[in-house]
């Protein structure tokens, strides 16, 4: 009896919530209003931003308090003087309508022209009926004959910034999350480095028990490849009703952001990030010329609700659903009359391909990018588009929701050397599908490897190795750099025998030109010996030197990042530092064979900004085998001794490298 008066009530509660789902979309004198059954936003007209996010009654952003109690809102470094949030001067639309599939949805247009440039930032929020979160899509455009070349696109972002304690945990990946440091932890804080402080003097600090001693906004930057969702946590103790709150940024699709899987960005530090462009860790950025008009999103901020008990990875995972590109294709359909730029289905097609893969391929990609052109620097045609997924263990691939065109087509897999590439790949309804064959890069028998190439130094010391002297367990290379003492872990500097020695233990994450003191909260007094030159060690026997003739030695150097004189301003002359570019020298049994000039435009602040994977890129040592012996030889592997660059922010003025993967061929 009571089951049955139970599941009445449920019935009752399903039916009184179906007949109450409603959308309004609607203008008062200061503000326009999305709302459905659940979810309440408001746009203000003074400032173009979003000021309310309600969810069942619960206050998601708190008051307005400067540019924080707001969001999603757009800002940019894009103006010649730098950074601008648009919406002072705004022009507004209010859209209503049915989607095809007879859904109700509002939306919000705000457009503002910065009038001395006449340069203009677009932003549109929509909201269905049924759905408690906003799919957003951005616009930039620059038209002026009279100066042809503005400047970078710097930046440009939406934020979820919040004003509110609501909020009690961050999470940037399924593995990676951690509870919000407290204001007093703030108040107590050190400046270690640029955004980045010491904790420690608040021990009993959640963030500091359980994380880490160090915060950064660095810390929790993820890489695109897999990445679904990111965003931040209420569990209950915090809330108005008991409950648990997610307010989550989701990658439904990432046709328009840069750099493809390569890409490494900033997600979540209290604030819920979207950078649809940004240079960290080296990654481009494309010019802003007359002309420019570019369209970014779909992208999805979505907010649930769960019970007292939910847990973060919970609410994380119904956010991770809507991750598919697939995902209100048809609602997209319906509202691309109102954004430019967007392409409709009927200008999509599914790209098909099956690969012969190598020996080895472990985790295999596909990528289509912008054609002839490296997708880690697919900025310069401003219509730009890039697509990836994995490859099954059959060799297949799909796919969907590609934009007609041509492409490049880039594979790459964990245990294999290199990239294939195919040029002018031609996706569309009537294109057939593709059969390839890969044959992995070589230069004859391979004698040794160090390391996995999978485009990270993760498997080095300090790289994807877990902190255990925290609860959460972060990986090593997401804490502040300066708690790995080079020094003390390789007092005599790296030495590696091959053979012996172990990547995870005796091959540092980064390889220094000498180990910074500035910006070093721990070791304030830079140390130069023992830093620059790198020694691996390797035996051979008479047979391997003298079978099949081998007369040519291949030295395969691949790099998962390096930061010259640039920093991250990889395209800038700056005549003032002498490492712009990076001189890296090896030497074989005492004598220098080559030195490959780093170029800048590969340069990106990657390691001392908690980074594992930036540019990749590497150089090949071709030198006589005859400089070789029977026995022990000896690889010392150099960058210039102190070499140094100018830094404006606390950083500390080094260069430095970090390896993927080395390999050495005989031919």
């Amino acid at each position: 009896m009571m089951l049955r008066l139970g599941s009445k009530i449920l019935a009752l509660a399903a039916l009184v919530k179906a007949s109450a789902a409603f959308l309004n979309a609607t203008e008062t004198s200061s503000q326009f209003v999305l709302q459905n059954d659940r979810l309440y936003v408001a746009v203000a007209k003074s400032g173009g931003q979003v000021v309310d996010v309600v969810l069942d009654e619960q206050d998601l952003l708190g008051p307005v308090s400067g540019n924080t109690g707001k969001g999603p809102y757009v800002d940019c470094s894009c103006i010649p003087s730098g950074a601008w949030t648009p919406g002072g001067t705004a022009k507004f639309q209010l859209i209503k309508g049915t989607d095809s599939t007879g859904t109700p949805y509002g939306g919000v247009r705000m457009s503002d022209t910065y009038a001395p440039t006449n340069q203009s930032i677009e932003q549109w929020w929509f909201l269905r009926e049924g759905e408690t979160g906003l799919h957003l899509f951005t616009r930039v455009t620059y038209f002026n004959q009279a100066t042809p070349y503005l400047r970078d696109l710097g930046e440009l972002r939406t934020l979820f910034r919040p004003n509110t304690n609501l909020w009690t945990h961050l999470s940037g990946s399924d593995g990676n999350y951690a509870p919000i440091p407290s204001a007093n932890a703030y108040k107590n804080e050190v400046v270690v480095q640029d955004a980045s402080w010491y904790l420690g003097k608040t021990p009993d600090d959640p963030y500091v028990q359980q994380y880490a001693d160090y915060f950064t906004k660095y810390t929790f930057a993820e890489l695109w490849r897999d990445h679904d969702v990111h965003g931040q946590f209420s569990d209950g103790t915090t809330s108005s009703d008991g409950n648990t709150y997610g307010a989550w940024l989701v990658h439904n699709t990432r046709e328009t952001y840069y750099g493809g899987p390569l890409h490494y960005d900033l997600v979540v530090d209290g604030i819920v990030y979207n950078y649809l462009v940004s240079g960290h860790y080296g990654a481009p950025v494309p010019n802003i010329t007359h002309g420019f008009d570019r369209t970014w999103g779909p992208q999805y901020y979505h907010f649930n609700k769960g019970t007292p008990n939910t847990t973060l990875a919970e609410l994380r995972a119904d956010a991770a659903k809507y991750a598919d590109p697939e995902w209100n294709a048809d609602f997209y359909d319906s509202i691309a009359k109102y954004v430019p730029n967007y392409a409709p289905k009927s200008k999509r097609a599914t790209f098909k391909a099956t690969i012969q893969l190598p020996s080895g391929a472990k985790r295999p990609i596909a990528v289509l990018s912008e054609n002839k052109q490296d997708f880690q620097l697919n900025v310069f045609d401003k219509s730009s588009l890039q697509y990836w997924a994995d490859i099954d263990a059959s060799g297949h691939v799909e796919i969907p929701m590609v934009k007609a065109g041509t492409y490049r087509l880039t594979l790459y897999a964990d245990g294999i050397f290199g990239w294939f590439i195919q040029d002018d790949v031609t996706v569309s309804t009537t294109a057939p599908p593709l059969t390839l064959k890969w044959a992995p890069e070589s230069a004859g028998t391979e004698i040794w490897r160090i390391g996995v190439p999978d485009k990270s130094a993760g498997e080095y010391k300090h790289g994807f190795a877990l902190d255990t002297s925290k609860p959460l367990q972060p990986e090593q290379y997401r804490i502040y750099w300066a708690k790995w003492d080079f020094p003390s872990d390789f007092p005599s500097g790296v030495v590696f025998k091959v053979g012996e020695s172990a990547a995870a233990d005796d091959f540092n994450y980064i390889h220094w030109s000498w180990f910074p003191g500035y910006a070093n909260y721990l070791r304030p007094e830079p140390v130069y010996d023992n830093v620059n030159n790198w020694t691996v060690q390797f035996d051979l026997s008479a047979a391997q030197l003298t079978g099949a003739k081998k007369q040519t030695a291949t030295f395969t150097v691949d790099l998962a990042g390096a930061k010259t004189a640039n920093g991250n301003n990889k395209w800038a002359a700056l005549p003032a530092e002498k490492y712009s570019t990076i001189p890296y020298t090896v030497a074989v049994n005492g004598e220098d064979v080559e030195t490959w000039t780093i170029p800048a435009y590969r340069s990106g602040s990657c390691g001392v900004r908690s980074g594992i994977i930036c540019q990749n890129f590497g150089h090949k040592f071709v030198f006589s085998t005859a400089l070789l012996k029977e026995g022990v030889n000896e690889f010392v592997l150099s960058l210039p001794y102190n070499a140094t660059d100018t830094e404006t922010a606390v950083l500390p003025g080094v260069i430095y490298v970090q390896y993927d993967a080395l390999r050495l061929e005989f031919s």
